[in-house]
């Protein structure tokens, strides 16, 4: 059976770009797509949790953390930086905790390296 990832992260369209000018919501988008594709082509089952930056985030990461059972999070870094988000980082940090305490967890640094990411952590 393959191994379950939940990848939340900033919906791309609500993220602030001003620090990076050359980076745009559909580039990212392109990342994302990408390396969901490239997991999913190294054997893992993967589910996609793209968050808004309001109250909803939770009742986003809570439902899909409810509706399944994973063995690897993956949050990606636009939830770590910058320091304006870590009431939301340790908010969904903590949910991941409380609702699936037997996921491995990780981070990645770019919507890029998420492949890698998980594989420090889990196996196909």
């Amino acid at each position: 059976m393959a191994k379950r990832v939940l990848a939340i992260g900033i919906e791309p369209g609500n993220a602030d770009y001003s620090a990076f000018p050359q980076v745009t919501p559909e580039r990212v988008r392109s990342y994302i797509e990408a390396q969901l594709l490239r997991l999913r082509g190294l054997g893992f089952e993967v589910t996609s949790c793209l968050i808004d930056l309001d109250a909803t985030a939770e009742a986003a990461v809570t439902s899909a953390l409810r509706d399944e059972s994973f063995d690897c999070i993956v949050i990606g870094a636009g939830l770590r930086e910058p320091k304006e988000r870590l009431l939301l980082f340790e908010k969904v940090l903590n949910l991941v905790h409380r609702l699936a305490p037997k996921a491995a967890i990780c981070f990645n640094t770019t919507p890029a390296d998420t492949a890698e990411a998980v594989q420090r952590w889990v196996d196909a």
